[in-house]
Order: structure tokens, then sequence, then C-alpha cells
């Protein structure tokens, strides 16, 4: 269990830290795009931006997956 803990704590962490060198990275990205979601549009960001984003929750939901995922060690 505190393996688990551990591991999903810095998956989390990375995730975060990523996250925030992608929001220093794309402050000065000129071109900016907006999304259409179906019901309205999203604010105009860079591209990159939204590429980094997508990137960052994929390694964060997959990270949380194979920590959640550990296969459990009985102890005798």
């Amino acid at each position: 269990m505190v393996l688990r803990l551990r591991l999903l704590l810095a998956n989390l962490g990375g995730g975060v830290l990523l996250l925030v060198l992608l929001c220093l990275g794309a402050q000065n990205l000129d071109q900016r795009t907006s999304i259409n979601l179906g019901f309205g549009r999203t604010a105009a960001l860079p591209t990159g931006f939204l590429v980094g984003v997508a990137l960052v929750i994929g390694v964060i939901t997959g990270g949380s997956a194979a920590a959640l995922l550990l296969p459990q060690h009985e102890r005798d």
C-alpha cells in the first residue's frame, strides 16, 4: 500500500512539474487557436500548449493507472 501511494504521489508530482514547465514555455507563442467543443469555444490558446496539456494528462493517467493496478503482495 505504501509503495502504491509513493508511486502515485511521485507520478502526480512529476505531472504537476511538467505542467508548470509547459506553462512557462508557452508564454511567448504567437499562433493561438481555439477549440470548438460543440456547445461553445475555448479561449484562444497556443497550439503547443494544447498538445502539451494532452501529453501531461496522458502521463498522469497512465502513471496513476500503473500505480493503482500493481499486484498486491501477500505477507506471511
